[in-house]
């Protein structure tokens, strides 16, 4: 029974073929035939056997076979396909837990057909998910889920599982500080005069657990991100820059990621422009040629306006301008730049000219120049052990028409007391003067003094 239903199967895929392949083919190629003249009767009588049809119609099906059958190949082949940083979606009570240890993404190998990885792919309902309702503080092992629609598709999860450390969260208030980013894209003429955040106290939310990486102990500071970069134009006033992001770090400025409430402020800027005009003072420095002496010193500027906060313009008098004049025996003109003070942003001149004239040398003795002291500490007061230890005699050096207006008044002999303590000292002196042509130097070395509490 079973060999005569065969049987009666193929006859029926003999006769299909017979009826739709070889029969149409055969039809075809008779009339081809008909149509070659009387010089073409040799090949319409070769394709006219039997045989010769049965050949070519049996090359035909098998051609038309293999067509068929890798086209099934094709559709039917499996493949596989990787999607690399795959957001992870996590659920649980936030207002009650802090969750550690879960991956931000992970990476999903999907397995099928082409067709249904192209549809799969495209999906907008396929998620990563880890599920965390119902857990207790402590550490639990999870899966991570993989969902999407199309059961026909099979697929792995790299990692698929993970250890989470849940936490108890609490809350506390931190004082608000600001941190300004980007300053160099300053305009170098402006400075931020003053900062103020719409509230100097945020609160931060996270576990008090010491071992979790995240811990509230762990926070020293929060500070408000103000980015330079995000002002809509530079210039004089007070700004107002929105959602400006918060950031809490420890004491190493490690940025640690708590719960910040609120997480984003508005920052009022008072920008301003505070300027002063100082002039540039010369310093000679090194020894002029022998039996020569500054005349004049004439300059292609002799001030420069100087940018910056108006603390550092209170304290700033002059720019210097060191000029190395060593073995200098003739007239000689120079091309300089100007360095800017620390705490200065911008300088209306950056460079100048100058030109020394020299003269013949002279000098003379100048008495009684009171010694000043510097940088004492308030708490202590100073005095000097002996009448020569409180005045000095300076001998300058210049030429005679600078000289011979020169008073003590002119100098200055000083001592410098920085981190010196009660006690006696011998302090060496050291002598300046208003003109820049001239030479100072103190005839006494150093003096004694007795530093005391007041």
């Amino acid at each position: 029974m079973k060999k005569t239903k065969k049987k009666n199967i193929f006859q029926k895929f003999v006769n299909f073929i017979d009826k739709k392949v070889v029969m149409p083919i055969t039809r075809l190629i008779v009339k081809i035939a008909k149509g070659f003249e009387n010089s073409e009767k040799s090949i319409e009588s070769w394709l006219s056997k039997p045989n010769t049809l049965l050949f070519v119609s049996l090359l035909v099906a098998i051609i038309v076979f293999i067509v068929i059958d890798q086209k099934i190949i094709v559709f039917t082949n499996q493949t596989a396909e990787v999607l690399k940083d795959q957001k992870v979606e996590v659920t649980y009570n936030e207002e009650a837990y802090v969750v550690e240890g879960l991956p931000e993404t992970v990476d999903i190998t999907l397995m099928g057909s082409r067709s249904d990885l192209f549809i799969a792919k495209q999906s907008t309902t396929s998620k990563v998910t880890v599920d965390l309702t119902g857990l207790k503080p402590g550490s639990h092992k999870v899966n991570i889920e993989y969902s999407q629609p199309l059961s026909s598709i099979g697929y792995s999860v790299n990692p698929s599982t993970t250890t989470v450390n849940i936490y108890s969260k609490v809350s506390e208030t931190k004082t608000l500080t600001t941190d300004i980013l980007n300053q160099d894209n300053l305009d170098s003429k402006l400075v931020i005069e003053n900062i103020t955040p719409e509230t100097d106290q945020v609160v931060i939310k996270g576990t008090d657990d010491k071992n979790a990486v995240n811990s509230l102990t762990k926070v020293a500071t929060v500070k408000a991100l103000v980015d330079i970069d995000e002002l809509s134009k530079q210039e004089e006033g007070v700004t107002t820059l929105k959602d400006v992001p918060l950031k809490a770090y420890d004491k190493d400025g490690t940025a640690l990621d708590v719960e910040i409430v609120p997480a984003k402020i508005n920052v009022d800027l008072e920008i301003a422009s505070p300027s002063k005009n100082v002039p540039i003072k010369v310093v000679p420095k090194g020894d002029i040629g022998f039996g020569k002496a500054i005349s004049s010193i004439s300059m292609s500027e002799s001030t420069v306006i100087v940018y910056g906060k108006e603390s550092t313009l209170e304290n700033l008098e002059y720019i210097p301008l060191e000029v190395d004049v060593t073995g200098l025996k003739e007239d000689r003109e120079y091309k300089l730049d100007l360095n800017k003070p620390k705490g200065i942003r911008s300088m209306s001149v950056n460079n100048v000219t100058l030109k020394f004239t020299l003269g013949d040398s002279t000098d003379k003795d100048i008495d009684d120049v009171n010694i000043d002291v510097r940088n004492l500490n308030d708490n202590y007061s100073v005095q000097g052990l002996s009448a020569d230890d409180i005045k000095v005699t300076v001998n300058v050096k210049g030429v005679s028409s600078v000289l011979k207006n020169l008073q003590a008044d002119d100098i200055t002999a000083y001592i410098d007391l920085k981190d010196y303590k009660p006690g006696e000292y011998e302090i060496l002196v050291k002598v300046e003067g208003t003109d820049s042509r001239v030479q100072y130097v103190s005839k006494t070395k150093k003096v004694r003094i007795k530093i005391v509490e007041k």
